[in-house]
C-alpha cells in the first residue's frame, strides 16, 4: 500500500505540542527524528546490541504522519497549518514547514534486508533466511537469523564479542540463560554448539517471538528451549521461572542495564559458572567490572573490539 509522508519541521520543545494537536485532527502515530540523547529511563527498557550514535542535539525535530496516498488531504493539511500557526502563542516550533514524499508498507519493512548477508564469526556461519548457505564448508554450524522486528543480526561487535566467549567457555551439556535475547541468535548458537538447555529473557514481546521463530526456522527442538517476558532485575516471579544452576548466564545489553543486573546474576550461576557481558561502550568498563566485582564473581577475561568491550566472570 502506498502513502504519502508528510513531514512537520519543528523543534524538540514542540514535538508534544504536535504530536497532540496531530492527534486531535484525527491522525493515528507519528514518527518522531531527533537527536536527543536517550534518557536513563529510555536505556532501561531496552535491551539492544547497537547502542544509537547521535550527531549533537541542536534542538531540531522532524514530526512525520502518513495518509493513503489515494486520497486528498488538502482540507486536512489547511488544518494542520492552522494549528501549527495557533502553538507558536504557545511554544517555540521553529520552522513549522512541512514537506512531503511517498513511500510503501514494504519500504519500512525490508529496505533494511540488503544490508544483511551471510557472515562467519570463527567457525560459525550466520545468515539471513532469506539468503543460500554458501561458503558453509568447514564451518561447525549455519545458523539462520531473521531479525523480523527485534534487534539482534549478530554483526555487530557486541554480539561478535559474546559469541566468541561463548566459543571460548561453553562446555557440551551447560544450562544457559540468555538476558534480553533480543533475536534469539546467542540463544541458538549455544544450542547449536552443544547447550543442553537455553532459556531466554526479553522486556520486549517482538523479541520473545522472534526468537521462539528463529527456533523454528533453526529447527531445533521444543523441549530444549523456554523463553519468558520481563525484566529479571526486579521480577521475583519471573526469576523464579527460570531457575538456577546455569552453567553460562549471557547478557549483550547496555551497561546501565548490566550493571543493576549484576547483583541477580550469582543467584541463577552453579559453583564455577560464567557470565559473559557485552554490550558495554569502553568508557563504561569500570562500572560493569566494579558491579561484577561487588556481586562476589572473579573476572577472568577482558576482550574488546573497536570502542566495544566484553568481560567475562566467573562464580567461585
Amino acid at each position: 500500500m502506498k502513502w504519502k509522508k508528510y513531514t512537520i519541521h519543528a523543534t524538540t520543545e514542540a514535538e508534544d505540542f504536535i504530536s497532540s494537536m496531530l492527534a486531535d485532527l484525527g491522525v493515528e502515530g507519528v514518527q518522531i527524528e531527533d537527536n536527543v540523547p536517550l534518557s536513563a529511563e529510555d536505556k532501561e527498557k531496552m535491551y539492544i546490541d547497537i547502542l544509537p550514535e547521535l550527531p549533537p542535539d541542536e534542538g531540531a525535530a522532524d514530526i512525520s504522519f502518513f495518509l493513503d496516498a489515494g486520497e486528498g488531504h488538502e482540507a486536512l493539511l489547511g488544518q494542520v497549518r492552522e494549528e501549527l500557526e495557533s502553538l507558536r502563542l504557545f511554544v517555540d516550533i521553529g520552522e513549522g514547514t512541512i514537506s512531503q514524499g511517498e513511500t510503501e508498507d514494504k519500504d519500512w519493512q525490508d529496505n533494511w534486508k540488503q544490508y544483511f548477508k551471510p557472515f562467519t564469526v570463527g567457525d560459525i556461519l550466520i545468515k539471513p533466511t532469506w539468503e543460500t548457505a554458501e561458503g558453509a564448508k568447514g564451518c561447525r554450524c549455519v545458523v539462520e537469523i531473521d531479525p523480523g522486528t527485534s534487534f539482534g543480526t549478530g554483526k555487530h561487535e557486541t554480539t561478535r564479542l559474546c559469541i566468541q566467549q561463548i566459543q571460548k567457555y561453553m562446555k557440551a551439556g551447560d544450562k544457559v540463560l540468555d538476558v534480553g535475547c533480543g533475536s534469539g541468535i546467542l540463544s541458538i548458537i549455544c544450542l547449536k554448539l552443544g547447550a543442553g538447555e537455553v532459556v531466554g529473557t526479553d522486556i520486549d514481546p517482538l523479541c520473545i517471538a522472534a526468537s521462539q521463530e528463529n527456533m523454528g526456522v533453526n529447527r531445533l527442538p521444543e523441549g530444549n528451549y523456554r523463553f519468558y517476558q520481563g525484566n529479571l532485575i526486579d521480577d521475583a516471579a519471573l526469576q523464579g521461572q527460570v531457575g538456577q544452576n546455569f552453567g553460562i548466564v549471557v547478557a549483550n545489553i547496555l551497561a546501565d542495564v548490566v550493571v543493576p543486573l549484576t547483583p541477580v546474576v550469582p543467584a541463577h550461576l552453579r559453583q564455577g559458572g560464567i557470565y559473559i557481558t557485552s554490550g558495554i561502550i569502553d568508557f563504561k568498563e569500570t562500572a560493569v567490572a566494579e558491579a561484577i566485582q561487588a556481586a562476589g564473581l572473579t573476572i577472568l577475561e577482558t576482550v574488546r573490539m573497536g570502542e566495544w568491550v566484553s568481560i567475562t566472570a566467573r562464580k567461585d
